[in-house]
């Protein structure tokens, strides 16, 4: 058995009414900066919730509301100066991936010299050392898909790059999953979000660095998808399926915290970081068959463990893991994306397979089989409608 570390201090709270755990959190005396992005966190009144929770605990908060759905590094420095001009002492990330990414990113900032970008390995990134603590990070998440509050990534696009950063800094201090928080996501995001999540364990699982921890949660958000997602899509109300994709979703997480995503993530994010319509989930959904189709042989028996936790119980060779995938991209209704909707282009297939390996080529180390530059074409061009 190879040897595996186990790191994760974040505390987290899980289940209906989580939030009013706010009042009572340690959090340091002052002011929180609430980072979110959209209009729903506010017209469903999760920015009032969370601000009336600190308020009890004593806190004052101060709203940043422009975070984009792919998350700039525009948006990570106008929250750091926000911080530091508010005098800040903590910073809440609320929403989805993006307003919590944010939140990590400018919770360095805010507490450091320099730019997000000097942080960063890959692409034009500086890759330096972050030197001091950032302030500490509050994760309250209102979407079931990245993870990033059971994890210390960060994804941010800085031109034509998009690239996850982070590390032990960038932990949250405390994360809330509130299922009651997601309960009005649309059909078509919560399947995005969902297999978002399932592609997290599932490459966590298949990754070369896997360990018996990681592997354990990993098949069992796997299992929790393969079970509910369905569910939750065809019935957002359902309230059983939305706590079982949620939990799927922070055991996803803790995956990423202790094994690693591998290269389909960064095929996927040259894809959006150059066609920023593209929803991140869709994108994985799009390229994950073919991409899947590679690991056949190298990774045979855990092919046929994830077709098994994905409810193929009779599962004996690694295709079943393929039919199993499929099977539940028809029950979510998400088959039948197309690349070409969001101005994918064939002719600049290369492109994105170096923006791939130049920005995030770091994950290619961690596949268990190499995949190549004109592996990453063939599956883009054997994904392209």
């Amino acid at each position: 058995m190879r040897n595996f570390s186990y790191f994760m201090p974040s505390r987290i709270f899980f289940g209906a009414g989580s939030v009013k755990k706010l009042s009572r959190a340690a959090l340091p005396a002052g002011k929180g900066l609430i980072i979110t992005g959209g209009t729903s966190t506010r017209k469903l009144g999760y920015v009032d919730k969370v601000a009336q929770a600190l308020a009890e605990g004593g806190h004052e908060t101060v709203v940043y509301a422009d975070v984009q759905p792919n998350p700039t590094i525009e948006g990570v420095r106008a929250c750091a100066a926000l911080a530091r001009e508010q005098g800040c002492t903590f910073v809440v990330g609320l929403g989805g991936g993006s307003s919590i990414d944010t939140a990590k990113a400018a919770a360095v900032m805010a507490t450091n010299d320099g730019d997000w970008w000097d942080y960063v390995f890959g692409g034009s990134g500086k890759g330096q050392k972050i030197p001091n603590p950032a302030l500490p990070i509050v994760a309250i998440t209102t979407t079931a898909g990245t993870g990033t509050e059971a994890d210390p990534w960060t994804v941010i696009t800085n031109g034509e790059e998009k690239i996850g950063g982070g590390g032990d800094k960038t932990f949250p201090t405390l994360s809330i999953v509130d299922p009651d928080f997601m309960m009005t996501v649309p059909p078509h995001l919560t399947a995005y979000q969902g297999f978002d999540a399932l592609f997290h364990a599932c490459e966590g699982y298949i990754a070369n660095i896997a360990s018996p921890i990681s592997e354990m949660f990993s098949l069992k958000a796997i299992e929790l998808i393969g079970k509910s997602l369905p569910r939750a899509v065809a019935n957002g109300a359902d309230k059983d399926a939305r706590a079982d994709v949620a939990l799927a979703n922070t055991l996803a997480g803790f995956v990423e915290s202790m094994s690693s995503c591998t290269s389909e993530h960064s095929i996927e994010h040259a894809l959006s970081a150059y066609h920023p319509s593209l929803p991140h989930g869709a994108g994985l959904i799009s390229i994950s068959l073919e991409y899947y189709k590679l690991f056949t042989q190298a990774c045979a028996g855990k092919l046929v463990d994830m077709a098994r936790a994905l409810g193929k119980h009779d599962a004996s060779k690694p295709a079943d893991f393929i039919d199993a995938l499929h099977d539940l991209q028809v029950a979510c209704k998400v088959d039948q994306i197309k690349l070409s909707d969001y101005g994918v282009d064939p002719s600049r297939f290369g492109e994105y397979a170096d923006n791939a390996r130049t920005t995030m080529g770091g994950l290619f180390g961690f596949d268990a089989r190499e995949v190549s530059r004109e592996d990453i074409i063939g599956i883009l061009t054997r994904s392209y409608r």
